[in-house]
């Protein structure tokens, strides 16, 4: 993509001191036909994305500097979820610098009156981090990450709103989880139990990462410190009084996964069977659940469980962990589980996401 160029005279957007707090109607507020990219994103239709970016950058449809590197943001996230991770490197060299004046508000002030800071998209900065490590290297994509973090704390040690340092936060836990996940791809646990507490001794206290952080204490053997943070997410949650069905699941996941490591598989059955009565597309819950059934011999109900979810929330439920251990259950359980594999296998060929890696039903 060529950098923008400070003579175009679109249409001006709505005047906007900050970005972040900006109210849009809808998407297409925000970008050119956006709605209709975040849909196909959301059904996992990637090679559709890349037609719609590609037929609207060739009849030039794009018309301001923000909708270029929007559609760039999607065009780079279709080819990285296709596995095309040199192309979408190459998409992405076409900006050469997240920090030109090319990419900020004030330099077309026609366009965007009363606004100012970087138009670039933060999923543009991730994918920035994120390629290197899919392109094979890992050191140049944490150095990224760990950049990257440090940018969004740059933000948040501004006087922001309070709507700009509830996005940052949720910024700021998303890139600190991204680097723990790679930590932990390579056991460098005391990395990751170091990055959660900065996080959490900062003033972040996230369910979400003190859950992470007692995942990280039962991988290390630390049972009775994984204990301790399962109950603070516990306490977090019940003293905010947040009802989120998606946060009391979490509780749930915890306890379930405290008796898992106990081989009470029972009572571990009991909490998922919880989680997935508040919310039947708790995808983690039900995978767990069978495996705990797996466990208790019970292995007839396991792969029903499995099944029952494909049939009801196939585009939720479909994801390549649940599949492979689908077909595991499979092949302990049936003579001829080559034919039921590839029933499976082109049942998923008619349904998944364009990104749905098919290899993972071993037919």
């Amino acid at each position: 993509m060529d950098s923008p160029s400070p003579q175009l005279e679109p249409t001006p957007v709505q005047p906007s001191t900050d970005p972040l707090t900006h109210q849009f109607t809808t998407l297409n507020d925000l970008a050119h036909e956006l709605t209709s990219l975040q849909d196909l994103a959301n059904r996992g239709s990637w090679r559709s994305i890349l037609d719609k970016v590609n037929r609207a950058r060739s009849l030039s449809l794009l018309s301001t500097p923000h909708d270029h590197l929007t559609y760039l943001a999607y065009i780079v996230l279709s080819l990285t979820k296709l596995r095309r991770f040199q192309e979408a490197q190459t998409e992405l060299d076409s900006v050469d610098d997240f920090n030109s004046h090319h990419y900020r508000y004030e330099t077309y002030p026609k366009i965007y009156p009363n606004r100012s800071g970087s138009m670039v998209p933060f999923s543009l900065r991730w994918l920035h981090a994120l390629l290197p490590i899919k392109l094979g290297n890992r050191q140049e994509g944490l150095d990224r990450f760990y950049l990257l973090l440090d940018f969004v704390r740059g933000k948040l040690n501004k006087n922001g709103t309070d709507v700009s340092v509830k996005v940052w936060r949720k910024r700021e836990v998303f890139v600190v989880n991204n680097i723990i996940n790679h930590h932990l791809s390579n056991k460098e646990f005391s990395v990751c139990l170091d990055l959660i507490n900065g996080l959490i001794s900062g003033g972040n206290l996230d369910p979400v990462m003190l859950s992470k952080l007692g995942h990280v204490q039962m991988q290390i053997g630390d049972l009775e410190g994984a204990n301790v943070s399962f109950s603070k997410v516990e306490k977090l949650i019940s003293e905010s009084g947040e009802s989120d069905i998606g946060l009391r699941n979490l509780v749930s996941r915890n306890k379930a996964l405290v008796y898992l490591v106990a081989k009470d598989y029972l009572s571990a059955v009991r909490e998922y069977d919880d989680c997935v009565e508040r919310d039947g597309m708790d995808v983690v819950a039900i995978n767990n659940k069978a495996i705990c059934l797996m466990y208790l011999r019970d292995l007839s109900d396991s792969i029903k469980v499995l099944e029952s979810s494909l049939e009801r929330v196939p585009t939720v439920a479909l994801n390549e962990t649940l599949v492979v251990n689908l077909c595991s259950m499979y092949e302990l359980a049936y003579v001829n589980h080559s034919d039921t594999k590839r029933t499976l296998s082109n049942w998923i060929a008619r349904v998944a996401p364009d990104d749905f890696d098919s290899s993972c039903t071993r037919v």
